[in-house]
């Protein structure tokens, strides 16, 4: 009752300011009192800041997963176990990206964020390109928070940006627009990353990776104009209260625990795929580059793309398809990944891999529009940034390295010729090891990620649980 008297009073206070932002703003109400605003900037310039905030993006996912592709040059050079590079590719990039995106959002809501994002991209650039200069773990692990922090005020401060500059009947497809930067940034990164650490090494793809954001981040300060914001005077709820309302859904609280846990086992069998491909079917960095880049980058787009219609035709008939999509995608990608793994031939495995993402790819659409949904629009954004603050922490920050621990026990167990860590380090094999203990090492390090790959396939079906079991707490009709 609370929330409906907050929301009905910012109801009243939009109508009576109608009036004054018609005067001063250049607005026009329609018959029915609804607020059309007039269109800002041209159409050309539109499509350049567009296209300069999705490239932005695109480049924070280069950054973002190169870990994943030059993984296993860093593994050998620095003498690392599976659950080390993990830490790299997962918890130490996302413990500031996901904790201080909302702090950064507050940030974006109060000063230029033209000035802001300009300055964020700049800095995790540099720290890209310092993992390159890295000579110990330690440093490289310093280098990668670095990187989270920046990135922290990427999307937040692109999303409020798009919405100002957009108008309303423009803003969905702007953003699925913008959506389009992390599949391209995948894709980038897989092919160029792959090629330049197999024919120069791994740090130049460092230094290659952090060049773009510092040219794009000079041209977004050079060419883009901070956005007119809206003035409109309507309350914002408190934290906690939005906080209360979520927590007292049991919609949510199962569709939040389906995005979580299938995320942990997704990020983490991302993030090594390519060091996968390498180990078991001895492909070039170049060659598991380019697979990967097919794998993640066109799986996610299409399963992106399929998610959301599927979502809306199934609604026709009964909104329990929202949460049934992504319930079956995830359900339907274990057994594909599952299969994918165990196959000898990496033609075959590529493609019931692909086949996986793009079904556990149909998530997104689906369940940010029941989460929606739930709440009053003065509450969405918040909300949003609670899912992804999650999801981010537990599912990029916690899967990559468990995988990397699963995996770096379970070659410890088959190896039987001593001590697995000491024998089959990369420091031990450059001192001289001899071929067959060296084929034992590989074929130890192979088993171990494959077997652990295998059973993160698994957890694929506990995501799919609480998706289904959200279905029988989905009403008649959503918000």
């Amino acid at each position: 009752m609370m929330l409906y008297h907050k929301a009905e009073h910012a109801r009243r206070d939009a109508t009576r300011e109608n009036g004054f932002m018609k005067k001063t703003l250049g607005t026009d109400t329609t018959a029915a009192g609804i607020l059309v605003e007039k269109p800002r900037k041209s159409a050309l310039y539109r499509a350049w800041f567009l296209l300069v905030l999705t490239l932005i993006y695109a480049s924070s996912f280069v950054d973002r997963i190169i870990i994943a592709v030059i993984g296993q040059p860093i593994k050998m050079e620095m003498n690392l176990s599976d659950f080390q590079v993990g830490l790299l590719g997962g918890f130490a990039f996302s413990i500031f990206y996901a904790t201080l995106g909302i702090p950064v959002a507050r940030i974006a809501d109060h000063f230029n964020r033209v000035k802001l994002i300009s300055a964020t991209i700049m800095a995790w650039s540099v720290m890209t390109a310092l993992c390159g200069t890295a000579g110990v773990y330690w440093q490289l692990l310093l280098y990668r928070l670095g990187v989270g922090i920046g990135e922290a005020g990427s999307t937040p401060t692109s999303h409020s940006l798009i919405s100002d500059q957009f108008t309303p009947e423009r803003r969905a497809s702007a953003l699925a627009l913008y959506a389009l930067g992390p599949p391209i940034g995948v894709i980038a990164g897989a092919l160029g990353g792959g090629w330049i650490a197999q024919h120069i090494g791994w740090r130049p793809v460092f230094f290659v990776a952090g060049i773009p954001g510092l040219a794009l981040g000079i041209l977004a300060f050079l060419t883009l104009r901070e956005p007119s914001r809206d003035p409109a005077h309507t309350e914002v709820p408190a934290l906690k209260l939005v906080l209360a309302l979520l927590f007292s859904s049991r919609l949510f609280i199962q569709m939040l625990l389906g995005v979580i846990i299938a995320a942990f086992a997704q990020y983490a069998i991302n993030l090594f795929i390519p060091i996968y491909l390498i180990r078991v079917f001895n492909m070039p960095p170049a060659h598991a580059g380019l697979i990967f880049g097919g794998i993640v980058g066109l799986g996610g787009i299409i399963g992106g793309a399929l998610g959301g219609p599927l979502a809306d035709w199934g609604a026709r008939y009964s909104h329990r398809w929202y949460a049934l999509v992504p319930a079956f995608g995830t359900l339907a990608a274990f057994p594909l990944m599952a299969f994918g793994f165990i196959q000898p031939d990496w033609k075959l495995a590529a493609l019931l891999l692909l086949l996986g993402t793009i079904a556990a790819s149909t998530w997104n659409g689906p369940t940010f529009s029941i989460v929606q949904g739930l709440v009053t629009p003065r509450m969405r954004a918040t909300v949003s940034a609670i899912v992804f603050l999650l999801m981010n922490l537990v599912g990029q920050g916690f899967g990559p390295p468990a995988i990397g621990f699963v995996s770096d026990k379970i070659a410890a167990h088959v190896f039987g010729a001593g001590n697995y860590a000491a024998v089959c380090s990369p420091m031990a094999l450059k001192m001289g090891a001899t071929a067959q203990l060296a084929q034992a090492c590989a074929t130890a390090s192979a088993t171990g990620i494959r077997t652990a790959m295998l059973i993160f396939s698994f957890i694929l079906v506990w995501g799919a649980l609480h998706y289904f079991l959200a279905v029988r707490h989905i009403k008649k009709q959503l918000v």
